[in-house]
């Protein structure tokens, strides 16, 4: 299995966003330092849900700060965005990285209709222009002389600049929920990012991605070098113990959720219907063995994460992007890694390796 490292850092105190963009970078060149094999980048705006804000502004620090991990967007909310821009800003950031680019894209947030809003489109809009806006990505890093006519965007220019360092373009992905989703991006051959609830969801999800690829027509080498390229995302902390890890975790992710859903009910207009988020898993949902079945989280002490990593690599996890939310002070996010590189890591590292 390979493990990376999700910056997804819920900063609600404005007053700290230096200080802790410096952390952020700090914790960049401690993935690379412990042996992770990617780092991934969350989308937010307007209220620290994701302190710094612009994900392709931090990832080009990021990039000249690392030498080897894996840099992905987790995802880039790309209707808010203009895809041609997206394009030229990816471009610099693969040759910045040298080819170390994953662009995953979705069509943004499911519970945020603010930050639709904020950018002066809405969810509904925002949707429909999400198959055009990556049709658009895709011909303005490959093509010259571009003429496109759509619904949504017309443009013409001679060609992107810089040039993709990757060829014919950076790796795509797209961030699925339901089953439809899966089936159409596996229908087309296009690799994944995934979520699930629990591991026994996202096992079926992988599955479904894998039967309806294979049905496709896609041989054995393309569906296995497509499952090589799924990464699930799962909150994540390690302590030495699980009661210090529970403690510490769970009080901060319950306050987050509860600001979050403060905020949604203020600024998410009445008119425009979203997804309710699910609050996390009560404490007492927490078995003593971690159960496939329950929403639970990556929490807890060495052995009880090391049997919960297992249960997902039973059912084809091979990917994992881990965040504990930015909810954890530095000492602890370090802590916690350090656990992870230490304890945790080894017990799935290749044969010989």
């Amino acid at each position: 299995m390979r493990f990376g490292h999700f910056f997804y850092p819920m900063k609600f105190d404005d007053s700290r966003d230096g200080q802790e963009i410096e952390d952020c970078l700090y914790e960049a060149q401690l993935i690379e330092e412990l042996g992770l094999e990617a780092i991934w980048f969350a989308e937010h705006h307007f209220t620290g849900e994701c302190v710094y804000g612009d994900p392709l502004v931090f990832a080009s620090a990021v990039a000249v700060k690392t030498s080897r991990v894996l840099l992905g967007f987790g995802i880039l909310e790309l209707p808010l965005h203009n895809p041609v821009r997206v394009a030229i800003q990816t471009a610099l950031l693969d040759n910045l990285c040298k080819g170390r680019l994953v662009v995953g894209t979705a069509r943004g947030s499911n519970y945020n209709a603010y930050e639709y809003v904020g950018f002066g489109t809405t969810p509904g809009l925002g949707g429909e222009q999400m198959e055009e806006a990556e049709e658009l990505l895709v011909k303005a890093w490959t093509t010259d002389n571009v003429d496109f006519k759509g619904k949504y965007w017309q443009v013409s220019f001679p060609s992107v600049r810089p040039r993709p360092y990757s060829k014919p373009h950076p790796r795509l992905a797209r961030a699925c929920i339901g089953d439809e989703s899966i089936k159409e991006m596996a229908r087309i051959g296009r690799p994944i990012l995934l979520r699930g609830s629990t591991v026994a969801s996202v096992g079926r999800n992988i599955e479904l991605y894998r039967d309806t690829m294979a049905s496709a027509g896609f041989d054995e080498e393309a569906v296995e070098s497509n499952l090589d390229q799924i990464w699930v995302w799962r909150e994540m902390h390690l302590a030495e113990t699980d009661e210090q890890a529970l403690d510490e975790f769970l009080p901060a992710h319950y306050r987050a959720y509860s600001n979050m859903e403060d905020l949604r009910e203020r600024w998410n207009p009445s008119d425009l219907p979203m997804t309710r988020q699910l609050p996390p898993l009560e404490r007492s949902g927490y078995a003593e063995r971690p159960d496939p079945n329950a929403a639970e989280n990556l929490v807890g002490g060495p052995k009880r994460v090391a049997e919960q990593v297992a249960q997902m690599r039973d059912v084809g996890v091979r990917n994992l992007m881990l965040t504990n939310r930015g909810l954890m002070s530095l000492e602890k996010t370090e802590s916690s890694l350090r656990i992870l590189s230490d304890k945790v890591m080894p017990l799935f590292a290749p044969a010989g390796s």
